[in-house]
């Protein structure tokens, strides 16, 4: 985490929240779509997918507060504002644009 000292404390506040709940939602997903989705479908057991469904729903409408708060702070495009905040609907792709943005926001390149 030394590469964020050359961060504002704002900026590098946002990432970290960021990061943080990129991980989070991923995680979730993948665990909706792996396990909770599967029992409910394959064998009948609606129960976890009752659980596990809206846990992934609050983190990631707080992934996008979080996600949103980095773009307005680090001057995202459109575009790349855009991509980030679906990045959270996709399995493994909250991984992927988590390191992506991090090593665009340390680098102080556009996304």
């Amino acid at each position: 985490m030394g590469a964020d000292t050359a961060l504002s404390p704002r900026i590098a506040g946002a990432l970290n929240r960021y990061r943080v709940l990129a991980y989070v939602v991923g995680v979730m997903l993948l665990v909706l779509v792996a396990v909770a989705i599967p029992l409910k479908y394959a064998a009948d057991v609606p129960e976890v997918s009752a659980v596990v469904s809206p846990i992934h729903g609050l983190f990631y409408v707080v992934y996008l507060i979080t996600a949103f708060d980095l773009a307005l702070k680090a001057r995202f495009t459109s575009k790349g504002t855009v991509l980030v905040l679906l990045a959270g609907v996709i399995p493994f792709v909250s991984f992927v644009a988590e390191r992506r943005v991090t090593a665009r926001v340390r680098a102080g390149q556009p996304l």
